[in-house]
């Protein structure tokens, strides 16, 4: 199974396909996603790239972490699984007591 690399610090132009080449030189890219804001379409500096084997990805991350790209050094390193965030304010409506805003009697 390939590993999932999380790569941060990425210039907000970059698209799927520029950072599918980017790490295109370290072997196969199985997917590349950059992390895009849903309402705005515009990337949030992040993304998610997964490379066919291990040694491919350790590879990508020895090669590209620091790495400079169009001014910004590049953080890659493995994906972490999400973790559940107990009390948080996600999901639309009102949750633990949190309401938007307004005036409290």
């Amino acid at each position: 199974m390939g590993k999932r690399l999380y790569v941060g610090n990425l210039p907000y132009g970059v698209t799927n396909s520029e950072l599918e080449q980017v790490f295109a030189a370290f072997g196969s890219v199985q997917s590349a996603q950059v992390v895009t804001d849903r309402e705005t379409g515009r990337s949030k500096g992040f993304g998610f790239v997964e490379m066919a084997t291990d040694d491919e990805a350790q590879a990508a991350i020895k090669g590209l972490d620091g790495k400079d790209m169009s001014g910004r050094p590049l953080t890659v390193n493995e994906a972490r699984p999400r973790e559940d965030r107990p009390g948080g304010r996600g999901g639309g409506g009102r949750q633990g007591g949190y309401g938007g805003g307004g005036r409290r009697y």
